[in-house]
């Protein structure tokens, strides 16, 4: 199919009832580099370029809809957290945004550790070669083969997530002759200000361990006590997409109070506080994200604060970035296939990905921007709903964005701040296939993790 511009199609500008919306003043042809991955641009033609290589020739050799993945930015990413941070410091890369062997084998080449959280993202992990020691293994209910695996293995820390993985984990250790190093993951009851479903350190959620009524000072003491486990410290993880730091400031209070306590009560002083991840990225221009070295400067701040007047030691402080590094290095290609206005609504866009390669809009009410790519126009824009090929209502990739109005059949669109968690929770609902996952670097492109095909479908249906 050509790529080509498109005759005109349906002009419709924002229809919506006067107050709704008013047209963008901002040019629709350009790139916010704030939800844009470093080397995305736009060619002489006015096709989308990343890496020097254009859309419309990725789309020809790869096909979409597809993930396009910006190495070098990825590799610049991590390596500014490692920078921020320091050598006093360990960065963990939060595999469940993204984990590829790829991937692994950035993190390990730019000095990273990795966080993951199953049995998959930790063959994952060893089979690219990430060192078990830099290695963490989270979860709420891991299971004792995944344990076992991950004792075996070596990892340099498992999260304990309750009070029965404690002696869960404690058995499997001590029958493999092994002293396993665990954190102890706590709730601390502060509300991040995120979605309900992605707040993770209020107490009526599933992970980690209640500070209050005293219930995480007996896991610690319990912990202590028991011969196959190394207690090294404290972990605690607020929420996600987050931009306010007053939320750690509090979480770092109480996480320090717990170590005064342990020190108290025990005669110990554990070396060690997680902080989590969880730091915002820019989905759209109104998002306004820090920079990791102001995030480091911030943390660092906070805990060593907090220690001194608690009078202890400060302990080495670890973070998880996952969304903060991946997420903005990737966007999807998509390409149109309907395009139907809806008088007095808006325009619907139907690309030929959906839910199944997006599902944080239908989950999360996720925001998202979205340009045309395979092109430039200088049409008026209309008001539209990018949404998905499946058999849902709720398939929507971006609620409302505004496009050019001479948008047709045949062009691409690119849905920017696609690298966390869309790949990882893609599906094969309807039947769909997984689209590839393309790293782009220098003028040349690869395949990092293949677009699935009916084979592999079928190959999985034994019935």
């Amino acid at each position: 199919m050509s790529r080509s511009a498109h005759p005109a199609g349906p002009r419709h500008a924002d229809v919506l009832p006067e107050g709704h919306y008013t047209a963008p003043a901002e040019d629709l042809n350009a790139l916010d580099p704030k939800v844009w991955a470093r080397t995305v641009g736009r060619d002489a033609d006015g096709v989308v370029t990343v890496g020097g290589i254009p859309v419309t020739q990725l789309a020809e050799e790869y096909g979409t809809p597809a993930y396009l993945l910006d190495e070098a930015d990825f590799r610049e990413r991590a390596r500014a957290w490692r920078t921020a941070f320091g050598d006093g410091a360990d960065v963990f890369y939060a595999g469940k945004a993204f984990l590829s062997r790829a991937v692994v084998r950035w993190l390990d080449e730019e000095g990273l550790n990795l966080d993951v959280c199953s049995g998959g993202e930790l063959a994952t992990a060893l089979s690219a070669g990430m060192p078990a020691e830099r290695i963490a293994f989270h979860g709420n209910n891991k299971s004792p083969e995944e344990i076992e695996r991950a004792v075996r293995a070596g990892v340099g820390r498992i999260v304990l997530d309750s009070f029965q993985e404690i002696v869960r984990v404690a058995h499997i250790a001590q029958s493999l002759g092994r002293r396993q190093r665990v954190q102890i993951r706590i709730t601390v009851g502060v509300e991040a200000h995120t979605h309900e479903f992605i707040a993770t350190a209020h107490e009526d959620q599933k992970f980690g361990i209640p500070l209050a009524g005293g219930h995480a000072a007996e896991a610690v003491r319990r912990a202590l006590q028991l011969d196959g486990l190394e207690v090294i410290g404290i972990h605690s993880h607020i929420g996600s997409q987050i931009f306010d730091m007053s939320g750690f400031e509090v979480a770092a209070h109480r996480v320090v109070g717990l170590l005064k306590d342990i020190r108290d009560e025990h005669g110990v002083e554990l070396p060690e506080i997680d902080l989590g991840g969880g730091l915002g990225i820019a989905y759209t221009s109104d998002d306004d994200p820090r920079e990791p070295h102001e995030i480091a400067k911030a943390l660092t701040e906070i805990v060593t604060r907090e220690c001194e007047a608690a009078r202890l030691a400060t302990p080495r402080i670890s973070v998880e970035p996952g969304r903060a590094i991946v997420g903005p290095t990737a966007f999807t290609l998509y390409e149109v296939g309907t395009v139907k206005p809806l008088e007095g609504l808006r325009t619907y866009v139907s690309v030929d990905g959906g839910m199944s390669d997006n599902i944080r809009t239908a989950l999360y009410d996720a925001e998202y921007s979205v340009a045309l790519a395979s092109r430039t126009s200088d049409a008026e824009p209309m008001l539209v709903r990018v949404v998905g090929k499946h058999c849902e209502s709720g398939d929507i990739v971006v609620k409302d964005a505004f496009l050019p109005g001479d948008l047709a059949p045949g062009d691409l669109i690119a849905v920017p701040a696609t690298g966390a968690y869309c790949r990882s929770m893609a599906s094969n609902y309807n039947h769909a296939l997984r689209p590839p996952v393309v790293a782009v670097r220098d003028g040349a492109a690869r395949v990092v993790v293949r677009r699935e095909t009916e084979e592999d479908l079928l190959r999985l249906d034994v019935g």
